[in-house]
This record gives structure tokens, C-alpha cells and sequence, in this order.
């Protein structure tokens, strides 16, 4: 799967639209067999443990087991997180999906200007400002997608703004 999708534009509205979405290396079932995998290897170290003399292995495993199934659970789910950029002639807006609560940001695009900052992280960030507000885009990605993700931003965005690129 790509992590960022480029949608078809709407013709009429000179419309394009990014997703955005984490890279999952696992499908839904190949991580239900990996959390099935490692319980029967934690009771078989149970089991081997047990047999050679340390009998509270099994009862730890019982307590294991459910505790990295839920792990993997919400390590699977925080991957559910996605974001859509939509450029059209007058604005960038910013979604975070499922939206969670959160409202989408709406930016002018004649005046939305994209930066790619380093906070001392070792990552690099890409950041969309405009009248005194940012909003960093792209977190769920890599670096070097970050990087593809403001060039096409840059792009996109240069027909529409009124900033100059130095």
C-alpha cells in the first residue's frame, strides 16, 4: 500500500486530493496469526519451564498472553489513523481520520506556505502556515515521504500562492 495516495481531481473544481496513511507491513490476518504464533510459544516456554521445576511460569503466561494480544490490538489500531489534504482554488484543508473529535483546519491557499522544519529530533517535519497558524501534516509518515509529500505540496501549492520559493 502507498502511504500517500493522490486522488483523482475533481475537473470542475480544480480540485486534488492527498491521503495519507501509515505504512502497515502486516495485513489484518497475518497479524492475528503473529498475536496466535507468540501465545503458543509463551506456553510452550510455559510448559518447558514447568516441567523444570518453575511452576508459576504457566500462571505468568496466563496473565501474558492476554496483555501482548491487547498490545498488538492497539499497536493495529493506532495504524487505523490516516490524514486527507484537499487543495481546491481558494483553500488547503487538513483532515485527521477517523476525525476523533478534532476539526479539520482550512488554510488560504494563496497565502498557505509549506516548510519542512528539523525540531531536533533527528526527523525532518513538514508544516503548512498561514495568518500566524501551522499545522504539521505528514506525521504518520517517513522522512523520505515527508520529503515526496512537500515537494508535491510545493507543487500544487505554486500556482496558487502568493509566496515566492527562495
Amino acid at each position: 500500500m502507498f502511504m500517500i495516495t493522490r486522488l483523482p481531481v475533481v475537473a470542475e473544481a480544480g480540485q486534488v486530493t492527498l491521503l495519507l496513511a501509515p505504512n502497515r507491513a502486516l495485513s489484518r490476518e497475518q497479524v492475528r496469526r503473529l498475536v496466535w504464533e507468540v501465545c503458543i510459544a509463551a506456553l510452550l516456554v510455559a510448559g518447558l519451564a514447568a516441567w523444570g521445576g518453575d511452576v508459576f511460569a504457566p500462571m505468568f503466561t496466563l496473565i501474558e498472553i492476554p496483555v501482548v494480544a491487547i498490545a498488538f490490538r492497539l499497536v493495529w489500531r493506532s495504524g487505523d489513523r490516516k490524514e486527507r489534504i484537499t487543495l481546491d482554488t481558494d483553500h488547503v484543508r487538513i483532515e485527521q481520520l477517523p476525525a476523533r473529535g478534532r476539526a479539520a483546519s482550512t488554510f488560504p491557499a494563496a497565502w498557505t506556505r509549506v516548510q519542512v522544519l528539523e525540531r531536533g529530533d533527528g526527523h525532518r517535519h513538514v508544516v503548512l502556515t498561514a495568518h500566524g497558524r501551522a499545522q504539521e501534516v505528514g506525521a504518520c509518515l517517513g522522512d523520505d515521504e515527508r520529503m515526496q509529500l512537500s515537494r508535491w505540496l510545493k507543487t500544487l501549492l505554486s500556482g496558487r500562492s502568493g509566496w515566492r520559493e527562495s
